[in-house]
């Protein structure tokens, strides 16, 4: 009896099916959504041809990424995912009247969101978050069927849309990273009362958060993160019992956090940092027992950490650092959970280092440095394997380290300076062959350097100054050959300076200084064409000063204290000045190469016992100069392919600094990729067709830094990544004071980053506008004029004193750039050009209304 209704109800819907087929004959409608798909996909480049399943001969239904009705056969689902895809959406579309799902994501799509696709009413999944897309957002408040609507991380702009209200059937909407005007968070966001995620950072959302928001008691992830977003705290935001994860990072939040916190028992991620917040933790954020991601770093916290996080069961990622807390650790922390990073830097903890951290040896990342930590280093860690950068520096660490501590076998940075640590560098070190930064400076260590220091093949950076070490520096260096900065001085190290050091081919900055160092310098140092900078002085080094060194682009030299003798070469005098030669009582200096308030601190060279030498050279000399003039005339055609080949090429095999960043160092100076990398919007400082330049404050006294920003990959960026290029090949080969200087280039995940010395008082453009107290000008007559010489300077650098010249191409009052005394600097290489005889540009570079002298002239400069 009960079966005959069912089969009733199942003979009616057949019926009815093919009735409403008969009115839309199968063939007709396969045909025109076979034409509709196929418009689809010729506006797609396919370059791993996933499409090739599409063939005219065939059903869609087999197509790959295509679904149909089990019923009709109509298409109603195309979901290419992650497949490479470039091009744009056709607006073919709208022929797919039954599309229900839409799904593009993490492709390189481009254009606009069609309008068309309106017409397909029922469309409940529109996923084409990732993409390139541009324009604004069409209004999508008629497709009420609609539950996702994820159109994140693209490029749309246009004002934050107030019609989303009106879906009050979505579960999911990600309108976040894209490049809306400025605007408020619509209230009508209530509406969506079975909406579960919300994702809208980076949205250029101001004001404060409207209370009617939280009543969305659905709601599990809150996403506002990266935005303009003002005022307390939202207590009513623990209302949401149902949240899981909260992000409220980058913003302009003040207050305290709730105890009312309590009550949001299942939240497992919650992202407070980079606000304004102050005050002490309450306890009660311990109680929550399901968290497995707490961020509070770069806020204004106090007080003692909540000790409840020593109980937590889950918790994986801890970052507090950059606040005021005070008092002991928790000691538990990590004893029962399976920590992957913890950045506890910053703060002022006291007492004993907390034990437990690695316990479950899981850790990867784990940084204290800049706190009050005091003791020896706990025995537990010696067995951390699974640690891959160690930063505890600037603590009040005593006694001898673990000896398993030097063989983490996937450590790739072990900073433990600024302490008072004592004891030798385990020869077991030779083990941790992933390690790229070894930081041991400013401690209280002794004996030699081990030998197995050079089985660090990855190594880059390595600083030991100001210890006690003794015995001679390890031949065995000289099989880094990735080494960058070696930093040895104020030791005990005697012996020569090893020859081995030459094979050091990407070595940028070399410090021996204030050793007990004798013989020659090694006439080879002139072949490590990166060197940048040399000191060192106070030894016991013996010999002339080798004529070669003159070849190295180096911007600091200092030989002083030693037992040198014989001439200073004057181009390294121009480097260095009297002083970096001074007290080598044997060194001397010509009248002609030295400023006669200065001729004091150096012995004057007797030009008498070289006239007659002089003399019956001149014909020589003059023979020798006429031939390395043609030569340099031949070779010089030559010089610019070679020099950017090399490069490039250099840059091919550029060291991968933790697996995930390629960096290319020019000047001194330590750098941390992570650190470098971590840009925030709120410390943008400038924009260009190139990317965006960021403000960088560096850990551990590093000062500032400016880094410029290129997303990279695709068709449509390579000519800015080219720019990127350029600039990278031009200003790392340029010294000069009037010359914007390039640090380092970091090139990874996608992106490309320059870091440039940062300049505080901004462009000139900026400057002429701006007015001090009193309303008058910020440049007065003589800044200006300083300015402007200098600005001449570094050009006439840039033409006359580089070999081949090379020709701005932009000079403009916003690329000249201002330090804090108003010197200016030449900055923006993206469009300069090295010249090079015999070659004629088609067309003018560079900003409309400037053409740089050397473009106008017929002869190429």
């Amino acid at each position: 009896m009960t079966r005959t209704p069912n089969i009733r109800r199942g003979i009616l819907a057949t019926i009815t099916a093919t009735i409403l087929l008969s009115f839309f004959p199968p063939n007709t409608v396969a045909t025109v959504e076979k034409q509709a798909l196929f418009r689809f996909k010729n506006r797609l480049k396919d370059p791993h041809n996933l499409l090739r399943s599409w063939k005219p001969s065939d059903s869609p239904c087999t197509y790959h990424g295509v679904t149909c009705h089990p019923l009709s056969g109509e298409v109603t689902g195309i979901s290419l995912e992650n497949a490479n895809l470039s091009g744009s959406i056709s607006p073919a579309i709208s022929s797919l009247t039954k599309l229900s799902t839409l799904s593009l994501p993490f492709n390189l799509i481009s254009g606009g969101i069609p309008p068309e696709i309106l017409k397909c009413k029922n469309l409940r999944v529109l996923n084409l978050t990732t993409n390139r897309l541009s324009g604004e957002i069409p209004d999508f408040s008629h497709l009420t069927n609609l539950q996702v609507l994820d159109v994140s991380v693209n490029f749309l702009a246009g004002e934050f849309q107030s019609w989303i209200g009106n879906l009050t059937r979505l579960v999911s909407l990600g309108l976040g990273n894209n490049n809306y005007q400025q605007g408020l968070l619509p209230k009508s966001l209530s509406n969506l009362k079975k909406l579960t995620w919300l994702y809208l950072a980076r949205s250029n959302l101001t004001g404060t958060i409207p209370d009617s928001i939280f009543e969305l008691n659905s709601l599990e992830t809150f996403d506002i993160a990266r935005n303009l977003i003002s005022g307390e705290f939202p207590v009513s935001i623990t209302r949401l019992v149902n949240l899981t994860k909260i992000e409220l990072y980058d913003n302009r939040l003040s207050g305290e956090i709730p105890p009312e916190i309590k009550n949001l028992t299942r939240l497992r991620e919650l992202d407070v940092s980079l606000n304004q917040l102050h005050g002490a933790l309450p306890r009660e954020l311990g109680t929550l027992k399901e968290l497995r991601v707490f961020h509070c770093h770069q806020n204004n916290f106090t007080g003692n950490f909540p000790p409840g996080f020593g109980e937590m069961r889950f918790l994986s990622s801890l970052s507090i650092y950059r606040n005021n807390f005070s008092g002991n650790f928790p000691a538990n922390t990590g004893r029962f959970s399976p920590l992957d990073t913890v950045d506890i830097s910053e703060n002022r903890f006291t007492g004993p280092f907390p034990r437990f951290l690695c316990e479950n040896n899981k850790l990867k990342f784990l940084l204290a440095l800049e706190n009050d930590f005091s003791g020896e280093i706990p025995g537990p860690y010696a067995g951390c394997k699974s640690l891959l950068r160690l930063r505890i520096n600037q603590n009040r660490f005593t006694g001898h380290v673990p000896e398993g501590f030097w063989s983490l076998p996937l450590a790739k940075m072990i900073d433990l300076s600024d302490n008072r640590l004592t004891g030798e560098i385990s020869p077991q070190i030779g083990l941790s062959t992933e390690l790229s930064q070894l930081i041991l400076q400013n401690n209280r260590f002794s004996g030699k350097i081990p030998a197995e220091v050079g089985k660090l093949r990855n190594i880059e950076r390595i600083y030991l100054s100001n210890n006690s070490f003794s015995g001679e520096i390890p031949t065995e260096l000289g099989d880094l050959k990735q080494l960058s900065s070696l930093h040895l001085e104020n030791n005990s190290l005697t012996g020569f300076i090893p020859l081995g050091l030459i094979n050091c081919v990407r070595l940028v900055d070399l410090n021996l200084a204030t050793n007990s160092l004798t013989g020659e310098i090694p006439n080879g140092l002139s072949q490590i064409g990166s060197l940048n900078s040399l000191d060192l002085s106070g030894n016991m080094l013996t010999g002339e000063i080798p004529v070669n060194l003159v070849k190295l682009k180096l911007s600091f030299i200092d030989l002083s204290e030693n037992q040198l003798s014989g001439r200073i070469p004057p181009d390294l005098l121009a480097v260095g000045g009297t002083v970096a030669f001074s007290r080598n009582e044997k060194l001397c200096v010509d009248n002609r190469d030295v400023k006669a308030s200065e001729k004091h601190v150096l012995s004057l060279c007797n030009d008498d016992q070289h006239v007659h030498k002089n003399r019956s050279l001149d014909g020589t000399l003059l023979f020798l100069a006429l031939a390395i003039a043609l030569v340099v005339l031949v070779t010089g055609l030559f010089s610019l392919r070679y020099r950017v080949v090399k490069i490039r090429e250099e840059n091919k095999d550029i060291k991968k600094a933790d697996g995930k960043w390629k960096i290319a160092s020019f000047h001194q100076m330590e750098l941390d990729a992570e650190e470098i990398c971590r840009l925030e919007e709120g410390h943008v400082i400038g924009a260009g067709s190139a990317g965006k330049v960021y403000r960088v404050d560096l850990k551990k006294g590093g000062g500032t830094v400016a880094v410029k920003w290129l997303r990279r990959g695709g068709e449509e960026e390579s000519n800015e990544t080219e720019v990127s290029v350029s600039e990278m090949e031009i200003l790392g080969k340029i010294r000069h004071r009037n010359v914007l200087k390039l640090y380092a280039c970091l090139v990874g995940r996608g992106s490309s980053y320059l870091v440039f010395e940062f300049m505080e008082n901004g462009n000139l453009y900026q400057a002429l506008r701006r007015s001090i107290k009193g309303g008058l000008p910020e440049l007065d007559w003589l800044k200006r004029y300083t300015i402007a010489v200098g600005a001449a300077k570094g050009i006439a650098y840039l033409h006359h004193d580089c070999c081949p010249p090379i020709i701005h191409r932009d000079i403009k009052s916003s690329n000249i750039l201002l330090d804090g005394d108003y010197e200016s600097k030449i900055a923006d290489f993206g469009v300069a050009k090295v010249a090079d005889k015999g070659y004629e540009w088609s067309c003018v570079a560079g900003t409309h209304g400037y053409m740089a002298p050397g473009e106008f002239s017929e002869v190429s400069t």
